[in-house]
């Protein structure tokens, strides 16, 4: 496996950890200041999480 896909695969994994920190928010017990930041991180990581899925689909298969 190439370096530049390993290196994605771990910032995918990391950022899924995010995301599931803030899941784990919104799950918690309403509170608003929480809820909001945590809805706003939570789709804003979604969307870097599919940004490093294209790209792990752009890399070339390994030989």
């Amino acid at each position: 496996m190439s370096e530049r896909l390993e290196m994605l695969k771990k910032a995918r994994e990391r950022m899924a950890d995010d995301r599931d920190a803030f899941a784990k928010t919104l799950a918690a017990p309403f509170d608003r200041d929480k809820a909001e930041r945590a809805r706003l991180k939570f789709i804003e990581t979604q969307l870097l999480i599919d940004a490093i899925d294209r790209a792990i689909a752009g890399e070339p298969a390994a030989a």
